[in-house]
């Protein structure tokens, strides 16, 4: 297993370390007065280009500045810059009324006049946010008064409320940054209302943010958070000993900056807390298949590797248990997803069988089947900055191996296998589901999306049968035809494996021992860092 080592000398002069801090770029962590300490969190990737509209920027840093109309909480859709709405009866129009007195960073006004630019500007660039069907449903936005704005649908739509509390790209930037009206080409400023101002941002170094003294909701207390640009794994844990960095979590890809062991050794110092919050995800597998001419592109393949991995092993010895094995797509926690789906257990023998029905032969164990002249060789791509992927698909490519499958593993950044995803250009790769707040409606509506999953899914049978239903949901306004519709649509991509579930995921922070209000959100994306303060 890779396991991030700590040495004694390093041991030996972790506490001097924290002490004296480092005095770069960014400023150690030390240098800032008790009450108002700067939060300093490792970040494998730039936070990148921050336009709440598009999607190259870092979740986590864009929750800090952009905020949305409504925010699903743990107890639903509560407000947040809409105080309150009305939703018509036949579920169209959805009346939003704003809260008044509230300002971007630029000093701009947050009414009606603004909602509505935003959301327009989002619209005129609709085939991006294809994944997202509250974009093809949106039929006119209109100002009624200074603080209320009326949304109208095509049709019903569910989830609107939820797809309008996402990280993006419904939520607001002053209307100063705007170029031409437009954010569909890019924008000349980040001015949003959050909690948090972006006041310095240096490319694959650091971004710097400072706290929103105007905010509607109270001044945070921690008045600087900087992201600094790092490596994950031991240069992180090195940068969190010598006192460089002060806070890591669970990034928007699912990856850790640093290995559990890492984690552990640092919390028995005194210095660190680790908090982690309740399963928010499903990390997984996506089998292409669409490939025609890879052998993913068969069930019986696809059916074989799911039986071929051990889930127990990953969660106890890569996750030291802070990960739970995952049957299926979706833990029966999320919504709709609790309808006793068959389970593929851990078992090679059956994985062999499998492959054997379908005319995939080997003259002896241990060597690469062979079907019409072509081997049972697939490409499995990993996050190149996650150690917990690279050690899972090491993991897989033996177990497979056993079975007469051979896997190439292929390290890459997170955006390049994004764009891999989206242009089918995979044979496996490793993702995750969008998480508990966003689940089931997000994942399951980007099975058919274009940048999505449509790949991942175009190629079985039932493929046309699959689009249809979910179509059919979304637009559902009776609460047992939906059930319905769900169990339909969980039942073919299960039985298809096309989505082969690992572990159900958390977010997990290790942050100093004296930073309080350590907490989350109901998303794996982001972080409500102003509600945290050191003591």
């Amino acid at each position: 297993m890779h396991k991030v080592t700590l040495t004694g000398l390093l041991a030996s002069i972790f506490a001097i370390s924290l002490l004296i801090g480092c005095s770069d770029t960014v400023g150690s962590v030390t240098e800032m007065p008790d009450k108002t300490r700067e939060i300093v969190y490792a970040t494998a990737k730039d936070i990148n280009d921050m336009n709440p509209h598009l999607y190259p920027g870092s979740m986590a840093a864009q929750g800090m500045v952009y905020e949305s109309l409504v925010e699903n909480t743990r107890d639903g859709i509560k407000p947040l810059l809409a105080e309150s709405w009305n939703i018509s009866g036949d579920g169209k129009i959805y009346t939003f009324h704003l809260r008044k007195n509230v300002f971007f960073h630029d000093g701009a006004p947050f009414n009606a006049e603004a909602v509505k630019k935003n959301i327009q500007a989002v619209q005129h660039n609709a085939n991006k946010h294809a994944w997202i069907k509250l974009s093809s449903k949106l039929k006119d936005v209109s100002v009624l008064d200074e603080h209320t704005v009326q949304l109208t649908l095509t049709e019903p739509y569910y989830p609107t409320l939820l797809e309008l509390s996402m990280t993006r790209p419904y939520v607001f930037l002053s209307p100063n940054d705007f170029n031409n009206g437009e954010t569909k080409d890019g924008v000349a400023g980040f001015n949003g209302t959050g909690p948090y101002k972006l006041i310095e941002h240096v490319t694959d170094q650091y971004a710097r943010f400072e706290a929103n003294e105007n905010y509607w909701n109270g001044a945070p207390k921690v008045k600087r958070i900087t992201g600094k640009v790092l490596p994950a794994g031991e240069t992180t844990l090195l940068a969190l000993q010598k006192g460089e960095v002060n806070f890591v979590f669970t990034d928007d890809r699912g990856a850790d900056s640093i290995d559990v062991e890492a984690m552990n050794r640092l919390t028995h110092t005194g210095t660190y807390q680790i908090v982690r919050s309740e399963p928010m995800n499903t990390k997984m597998i996506v089998a292409n298949s669409s490939r025609s001419d890879s052998p993913v592109g068969e069930k019986a393949v696809r059916e074989a590797i799911w039986h071929s991995i051990d889930r127990k092993t990953i969660s106890k010895s890569i996750f030291s248990d802070t990960e739970t094995a995952a049957e299926t797509l979706f833990s029966t926690n999320v919504t709709y997803a609790n309808i006793g789906l068959n389970k593929r257990e851990y078992d090679l023998e059956a994985a062999k069988r499998l492959l054997i029905q379908s005319g995939w032969i080997a003259v002896k164990d241990g060597e690469v089947r062979m079907k019409e002249g072509r081997p049972l060789t697939m490409k499995l791509y990993y996050d190149v900055n996650s150690s917990s992927q690279k050690t899972q698909a090491e993991l897989i490519q033996n177990e497979v191996s056993k079975i007469g499958m051979k896997l190439e593993l292929i390290g890459e950044e997170s955006s390049s296998i994004a764009n891999r995803r989206a242009k089918g250009d995979y044979d496996l790769l490793f993702n995750q589901t969008w998480g508990l707040a966003y689940d089931p409606q997000s994942t399951v509506a980007a099975f058919a999306a274009e940048s999505s999953y449509r790949y991942t899914t175009s190629g079985i049978p039932q493929a046309n049968e699959l689009y249809r239903k979910i179509d059919e949901v979304m637009v559902s306004v009776d609460e047992k035809t939906r059930q319905a519709l769900y169990a339909d649509i969980l039942t073919i991509v299960h039985n298809e494996a096309v989505f082969i579930p690992l572990t159900n995921g958390s977010v997990t922070v290790v942050a100093p021992a004296s930073l309080q209000g350590v907490s989350f959100k109901q998303t794996q994306y982001e972080l409500p860092f102003e509600r945290m303060h050191f003591e």
